[in-house]
């Protein structure tokens, strides 16, 4: 599992004074580069090849202005050509969940442009990180 923590900003909330919903999707963005960084994976432009089939995210709680918010992620599922990450968004201060959300990367060749499969040693360290809910 790995965690960032991530303030929020006043430009990251709406009329409504909590975080805009979309906000959600960045966390989770910068979430999962970090936790590549983390692998040691390289997250440059010529070495990438994951894109994101999906994400999702519910939102189970309202999150406001200068909250610290953890978000945990972690591998939830390791296939051939894909994997899925879940991710745990909370306030960092009471624990509370703010947002669960999810996301699932593919492999790909963006030569070619078509999936194939994850590198041995990518999905190795990617079961490395595997955790069965």
């Amino acid at each position: 599992m790995h965690e960032l923590e991530v303030d929020v900003r006043f430009s990251e909330t709406d009329a409504l004074g909590h975080i805009n919903n979309t906000s959600y999707f960045i966390y989770l963005e910068e979430a999962r580069m970090k936790f590549f960084e983390a692998l040691g994976l390289e997250t440059n432009v010529e070495s990438w090849n994951f894109l994101l089939a999906s994400t999702k995210c519910d939102f189970i709680a309202q999150g406001y202005f200068n909250q610290l918010l953890t978000v945990r992620s972690s591998v939830k599922k390791v296939g051939t050509k894909s994997f899925e990450m879940a991710h745990d968004i909370l306030c960092s201060q009471t624990g509370e969940i703010i947002a669960k959300g999810s996301a699932v990367l593919v492999c790909f060749n963006f030569l070619n442009q078509k999936s194939e499969p994850i590198p041995e040693m990518i999905k190795e360290k990617l079961i490395s990180h595997l955790v069965h809910n």
